[in-house]
């Protein structure tokens, strides 16, 4: 590619000093436009940003990226937008398929397919697949319509005419995913919150029996459907940590709609603690007055 693709790609950053060079790495030979939306880092992320030639914004912290992305969508500078996370990467042949694509114009969404490392190796399958987690990653600004669904914020608007690229023919977005253990817990945590307050606006059942078959299914789908047997540890724990996911976010629900939030639960102990205090009613363990 010689000419500049006229696309621009959106990133958005918090604390991706370590991550954002190589994205950034991987876009700023021949996409037009980038800009990354950051949310207040603490870190070098912006500085980084500015020093390959991308412009910034910013938006306030939340615990999921998706309005921060809609916000940067809004502010891009040509029709047709790629969104790029921090730890993510576009491999050569795929840039070279994506502005075909841009310059073809008969496609509107482009899925690409998104090979996942997790754990430190690379997992093509357990629903991490490459074509199994393909991305609605590329598009024209008309062609999409955003809701407020986690991990599903864009969707296609009606008409709009979608590609579907292949792994193996045409590269993939290389996802840098979870490092550790620890910093899967920490996003299920976050994330489990906010699909569980969506499950409960949306009046999702919370019962039981309904989460055990939920938690069934995701077993099945990731260790036998996923292949997760062929991934040794990484693919019995991975099952297990995703079967935990659809499992909390199911205990969540079933808190929120017993009114347990942390402040009435915090209020109630007081009450209770209360009771217990009261019966020393000012004696003293030895006797005295």
């Amino acid at each position: 590619m010689t000419a500049l693709v006229p696309v621009t790609v959106v990133i958005h950053t918090l604390n991706e000093e370590h991550n954002l060079p190589q994205a950034l790495r991987s876009v700023c030979l021949w996409a037009d436009d980038i800009l990354v939306c950051d949310m207040y880092s603490d870190d070098a992320t912006v500085a980084i940003a500015e020093s390959y030639g991308a412009r910034v914004c910013f938006h306030e912290r939340l615990g999921f990226a998706d309005p921060a992305r809609a916000f940067a969508i809004a502010q891009a500078r040509h029709d047709w937008i790629l969104v790029l996370d921090a730890d993510e990467l576009i491999t050569v042949p795929l840039a070279k398929v994506l502005a075909e694509v841009v310059a073809d114009g008969t496609t509107e969404i482009c899925w690409i397919p998104r090979l996942n490392y997790l754990l430190g190796e690379s997992i093509n399958g357990l629903g991490w697949g490459a074509d199994e987690d393909a991305q609605m990653r590329l598009f024209r600004r008309d062609a999409v319509v955003v809701t407020a669904d986690i991990h599903r914020f864009f969707h296609a608007a009606p008409g709009a005419k979608e590609k579907r690229l292949k792994y193996r023919e045409h590269g993939a977005i290389i996802h840098f995913n979870y490092i550790d253990i620890e910093q899967f817990i920490g996003k299920l945590n976050r994330y489990t919150s906010i699909e569980a307050a969506q499950a409960d606006q949306l009046g999702k059942p919370a019962w039981l029996p309904f989460a055990l078959i939920i938690a069934l299914r995701e077993g099945i789908r990731r260790y036998l459907l996923g292949g997760g047997y062929r991934f040794g540890w990484r693919g019995v724990y991975l099952t297990i940590l995703m079967v935990g996911y659809r499992l909390a976010v199911q205990a969540k629900l079933r808190e929120l709609r017993a009114g347990n939030s942390r402040s009435a639960v915090q209020a109630h102990y007081a009450r209770e603690a209360e009771i217990y205090l009261r019966a020393w009613n000012g004696d003293r363990l030895d006797g005295a007055p």
